[in-house]
């Protein structure tokens, strides 16, 4: 029989606090909704949103040359903490080591691809605001296309690799996969009840 003392010391060290969740990464697919999830994450938990379409983006649509990426999500990530959507999977691996828990929205294709066109219809000749100024979006341009064709293959092309990614930091991190919108809706709730370190993490 375990001395009364010692039972509460043992049942002290068996429950481990948990440590604040100061970087969060979202990432997937283009037209899933990373920006919008970012924006109300960063108001219900108060911190930094980071969209690095912004960064990455230059007035008339011009890309940051990769030297210069690479330089720019360092300086990005050093920060205290943040809220950082976009795949862009160059920069992936140092986000991932960088990031505290990372959201994973792996939703159809179908609802992103119509999601996709749906905010760059609606959004025809002005820069959304997690755009960089200056990059008014075009709806007939080759560029588009591309995008949306990327869209289309990320679930095979994609996913795989990130999720490959994820599990070898499942042990570390709070990872959570969400497919459908049902998923997104029930995890906000969750957050604004409990805080993101209350979610049980889901993976695959």
């Amino acid at each position: 029989m375990v001395a009364p003392a010692l039972k509460t010391t043992l049942d002290e060290r068996s429950v481990q606090p948990v440590p604040p969740i100061k970087k969060i990464l979202i990432i997937g697919s283009g037209g899933a909704g990373k920006s919008t999830l970012a924006a109300e994450l960063g108001a219900i938990l108060g911190l930094e949103v980071i969209h690095l379409d912004a960064h990455f983006w230059s007035p008339g649509w011009v890309p940051t040359p990769r030297p210069q990426w690479i330089e720019t999500v360092e300086k990005l990530k050093s920060r205290d903490a943040w809220i950082m959507d976009g795949h862009y999977g160059s920069t992936l691996e140092m986000r991932l080591e960088a990031s505290d828990a990372v959201v994973f929205l792996d939703f159809p294709k179908i609802i992103c691809v119509w999601r996709a066109i749906k905010r760059r219809f609606l959004n025809i000749g002005v820069s959304r605001p997690d755009m960089a100024p200056g990059c008014p979006e075009r709806f007939l341009h080759g560029e588009f296309l591309k995008f949306l064709l990327w869209i289309w293959r990320f679930p095979r092309v994609e996913s795989p690799s990130v999720v490959r990614r994820l599990r070898g930091y499942s042990d570390a991190k709070r990872i959570i996969i969400l497919r459908r919108p049902k998923d997104v809706r029930r995890f906000m709730e969750e957050v604004r009840v409990r805080g993101l370190e209350g979610v049980t993490p889901a993976f695959l």
